[in-house]
């Protein structure tokens, strides 16, 4: 990777530990009924994250040039995911008209659009078969697409190749028993002494939804049924579970990792003191620097999240793009999302920064592979991955799931304990 994508994925990473960490709103406002589309063009805005590397204003200069009459004018929102969310929420409740177009969090996407904040997408101008399904999913509320994945991506785990290697490991972990085992038998070498098995994201933050989730998927379970019903004390969930707890109890996961984002996990693998690290797409550029900020460059790859039983299942991130409500030029905000995330301009988009698209092509593409080697991996990871649950009142659910997480982990309760009460807790939230 060169230095230019370094930096960009290293800020696209900070956005979007930050992203994943919004909260949600205890309003239950459905919004008004008045809303409609309307066919107005003109010229629009764009609502969006920090533009860390100016890829984006080059896609928008591109987009004004071919139509002066509908420029496009970027809003930049706060890099944090909470202020963005209150900021887009506060314009939405006044009926504001002065964002067009959208940049959503994955997760916001049935809040936003119950409550008529924004609206359906035609999907047949979108080709939506060649989209990653999963992240296709992620722009859904019941049945009806309200947001275009733009940006999209899901847990892998990386592994010290070369550690592996002086422990006679002669393949990554594809279960936890093979990842467990793998450890101990580093931990006897001398290249191993001082370092820690595995890290994630286990602060008590939307990265623990996560990472919580992916678990329960891994070993087969789920946290929310396809009606919408909790599921977390089901023995599959709960196995989930009892896989962090006896983690941070056996030591496989540091006691530290209660305090750990993406972005101390990050440095952590990066400084050589971990064996394996589940971390997002962005780590993979970092960790292969060449400039001396990395101590692992040529010693590590990836491979997909391993689970109880065989390969695990990773839970997506990334943001997609709606058309506001309250836009009076709705015409102008639906093409342009159409040019935004077309095949073309993710490609362009992909060549600038590192952070993983939404269309099927580009993780098959021999000149993006080039550029970012672990994408491969990262379309399998993808094609396993599910979104997190579906729900208005998001933020509530994914606040309950850290509460009883963390004490499960910290020992406060016992794993039967916290899947009941969050259990308990989940049922209120989606009855």
């Amino acid at each position: 990777m060169n230095t230019k994508t370094l930096t960009g994925t290293a800020a696209a990473a900070i956005a979007l530990a930050l992203a994943l960490s919004a909260c949600g709103s205890g309003s239950d406002d459905k919004g008004s009924s008045s809303t409609a589309t309307n066919e107005g063009r003109g010229p629009i805005t764009f609502a969006t994250g920090k533009d860390l590397t100016g890829t984006i204003q080059k896609l928008v200069t591109k987009w004004n040039t071919a139509h002066p009459n509908e420029k496009v004018r970027i809003i930049e929102l706060p890099e944090d995911g909470d202020q963005t969310r209150q900021q887009l929420v506060q314009n939405a409740q006044i009926k504001s008209a002065a964002y067009d177009v959208i940049r959503l969090d994955a997760v916001w996407t049935a809040e936003f659009a119950a409550r008529r904040w924004v609206l359906p997408l035609d999907e047949s101008k979108l080709d939506p078969s060649t989209f990653v399904p999963a992240a296709l999913e992620t722009g859904k509320y019941r049945g009806k697409l309200y947001a275009a994945p733009w940006l999209t991506g899901t847990g892998i785990l990386y592994y010290r190749t070369d550690l592996l290697k002086a422990a006679g490991v002669k393949s990554p972990p594809k279960n936890w028993a093979e990842l467990t085992d793998a450890c101990a038998k580093v931990k006897k070498t001398s290249e191993g002494k001082g370092v820690d098995c595995l890290a994630g994201q286990y602060d008590k933050y939307e990265g623990l939804t996560v990472n919580f989730s992916e678990a329960v998927q891994s070993a087969g379970g789920q946290v929310f049924d396809a009606s919408g019903k909790p599921q977390v004390t089901s023995l599959l969930a709960k196995a989930g579970l009892q896989f962090l707890v006896d983690g941070f109890k056996q030591g496989t996961i540091p006691s530290k990792g209660v305090t750990l984002k993406e972005e101390e996990g990050r440095r952590a693998f990066q400084d050589g003191k971990l064996v394996f690290h589940r971390n997002w797409a962005y780590v993979y550029a970092m960790a292969s620097a060449k400039d001396g900020s990395s101590k692992v460059n040529g010693k590590f790859d990836v491979v997909p999240l391993p689970g109880k039983d065989g390969p695990g299942s990773g839970t997506l991130g990334g943001n997609n793009l709606s058309v506001s409500a309250f836009s009076k030029n709705q015409a102008t905000a639906r093409d342009f999302i159409t040019f935004i995330v077309s095949l073309e301009t993710q490609r362009e988009y992909g060549k600038e920064q590192s952070f993983p698209l939404s269309r099927t092509a580009l993780y098959d593409d021999p000149a993006m592979i080039k550029l970012y080697p672990y994408l491969p991996v990262l379309k399998k990871s993808l094609e396993a991955a599910k979104p997190r649950p579906v729900a208005v009142k998001y933020s509530e659910v994914s606040a309950a799931i850290q509460d009883n997480v963390t004490a499960a982990i910290t020992g406060k309760k016992t794993v039967d304990q916290a899947s009941a009460d969050l259990q308990t807790a989940l049922s209120g939230l989606t009855d």
